[in-house]
């Protein structure tokens, strides 16, 4: 397709999929002088000496208290990291000294409230009993994180215990930190359970964010906060440290508002470590020279045609999107029945009751041995006898049904996870691109935001997070436009360890595409668009 035929295209993208709230100004803190600045861009303007890592992180901390503590009241961050600006100061006389040590030298990143750091912050996972906790070392990753350069500048809110709690929870809340909202749309809810970071990144928060997924949580929240959100595949990123849902499907992830930022953050975060041993086929890379603007040029794209129809405008933005990849020479192979995925449903939760109630003792005898819990049992206690303020919206049903589960080595956990890993790899993924050939599935990641509503919990539409997350594949969601003001995005979703091909197609759709576009803040989305 020539330039003029590939701008009509565009064009008509624009007109049909990027309508809604975006014109209503002005726009709280819109002269931020870092709004929507990349990493690399970020770096170039240090290394030039423009900016200093100190200024940079003064500048983000000052837009978390005007625009998350005060005016909109995003209650993204739970804490930040009191000692963010001395540890900037010292990376900037390091860079003086002895040079950047590493690509992310004076970055400042925000951590979701479950992985450990030994900053004067707490690690909690929205929860009070762990209030005044410290880890005894940093995550796996945030030694990564560190040695890189970056600068921890807090912690995000999440889904009180990433989503695993109860069967009628609202996204985004927790006991610790209260309601994260929506910068699209402030009545709107911010998905889970890696809500705050994504509220955190899509307002300029800070450059990147670490989410974590079990099933959903970093690519539901990025699609509906407007961001690029990769749930790697499991083993590639340690999962040390990471207060634990499932062994077999937590991962830590990437969010950041571009495909080049998320590599960015990926190149630091992912290889191999000795205290997990799912990291062992891991090998450091650098995911940013993976960003292909020709990649979609030839690949060959299987559309899961049975994702659509739960949203007519979401459809209509994903129709454009795929002209978008065909007229960047992508090969369409649509319709692609990806089977078998109603035979996991029920396997599914089974396995994540059972590796709840193994996986947080061990994690709570390592990491919090002076906790006031060191079982599931015991925080199912300590909930009832504070329940007036850890329990004031739902209960802890999920909870309750992990702790009836027996050990690892039960039957009914085994035959679980072989269900699991059959039906969503071998006869579910795997038998999809084989079958017809494909590099990687494509589909919508989920519908748009929905209003928040504490009393009667969630009203999540539809989602394509699951097959990758149970198979522990790796997932890519991408800005793909909006509906009514709200974003959505377009999912990759490849085979094990497919991170660098998923990143070419993820940018090529992003740069032909910038569908992105910063928040606005309303209070709620106008009866009229």
């Amino acid at each position: 397709m020539n330039r003029r035929g590939f701008a009509r295209v565009l064009a008509q993208f624009g007109a049909v999929g990027l309508t809604g709230a975006a014109q209503a100004a002005p726009v709280p803190g819109a002269r931020f002088a870092h709004l929507e600045t990349s990493v690399v861009e970020l770096q170039a303007l240090m290394t030039s000496g423009k900016l200093s890592a100190r200024t940079l992180v003064a500048a983000y901390l000052g837009r978390i208290r005007a625009l998350d503590q005060r005016g909109p009241t995003l209650r993204s961050v739970i804490e930040l990291n009191p000692d963010a600006l001395a540890i900037a100061a010292d990376l900037d006389d390091e860079r003086r000294l002895r040079g950047p040590r590493g690509p992310l030298h004076g970055i400042p990143v925000l951590l979701k409230d479950n992985i450990v750091s030994t900053d004067r912050m707490d690690t909690t996972a929205g929860s009070l009993a762990l209030v005044g906790v410290r880890p005894p070392r940093d995550a796996h990753l945030v030694q990564n994180l560190r040695a890189a350069g970056a600068v921890i500048l807090g912690k995000t809110n999440l889904s009180e215990w990433a989503n695993i709690r109860s069967t009628r929870s609202s996204s985004g809340w927790s006991a610790r930190g209260g309601l994260t909202r929506n910068p699209y749309a402030l009545d709107r809810n911010t998905s889970g359970s890696s809500s705050g970071s994504a509220a955190a990144i899509a307002a300029n928060f800070a450059a990147v964010a670490v989410g974590t997924e079990t099933d959903g949580s970093i690519v539901s929240p990025a699609s509906i906060n407007g961001l690029v959100g990769l749930k790697p595949t499991v083993g590639l990123v340690s999962r040390d440290g990471i207060i634990p849902i499932s062994h077999t499907q937590d991962t830590a992830g990437p969010m950041a508002r571009s495909v080049a930022d998320a590599a960015a953050l990926l190149s630091v975060m992912a290889g191999p470590d000795v205290g997990d041993p799912a990291t062992a086929s891991a090998k450091p890379a650098d995911y940013t020279a993976f960003l292909n603007q020709q990649r979609l040029a030839g690949a060959r794209l299987g559309v899961v045609r049975a994702q659509f129809g739960a949203h007519p405008g979401v459809n209509a933005v994903t129709e454009h999107a795929l002209a978008v990849l065909k007229a960047q020479g992508a090969v369409l192979v649509d319709p692609v029945e990806l089977k078998n995925t109603e035979k996991y449903a029920d396997a599914e939760l089974e396995v994540l009751l059972y590796e709840l109630k193994a996986g947080l003792r061990t994690w709570l005898a390592y990491f919090a041995p002076d906790a006031p819990i060191q079982s599931l049992k015991d925080l199912i206690a300590w909930n009832e006898r504070n329940r007036a303020r850890e329990m004031p919206w739902f209960g802890q049903e999920l909870f309750e049904q992990a702790e009836q589960r027996g050990g690892l080595s039960d039957k009914a956990y085994l035959d679980a996870l072989a269900t699991c890993r059959r039906y969503a790899r071998e006869e579910g993924i795997d038998a999809a691109l084989a079958e017809y050939k494909l590099d990687a599935l494509v589909a919508p990641t989920g519908g748009p935001a929905w209003i928040t509503d504490l009393v009667n919990g969630d009203h999540f539409g539809s989602s394509f997070s699951g097959p990758a997350a149970v198979a522990g594949y790796p997932h890519l969601t991408v800005p793909s436009g909006f509906v009514n003001g709200l974003p959505v995005g377009l999912s990759f979703v490849g085979p094990a360890w497919s991170e660098p091909l998923l990143i070419g197609l993820g940018f090529a759709f992003e740069q032909a595409t910038h569908a992105r576009r910063p928040p606005t803040f309303v209070a709620t989305l106008p009866l009229q668009p």
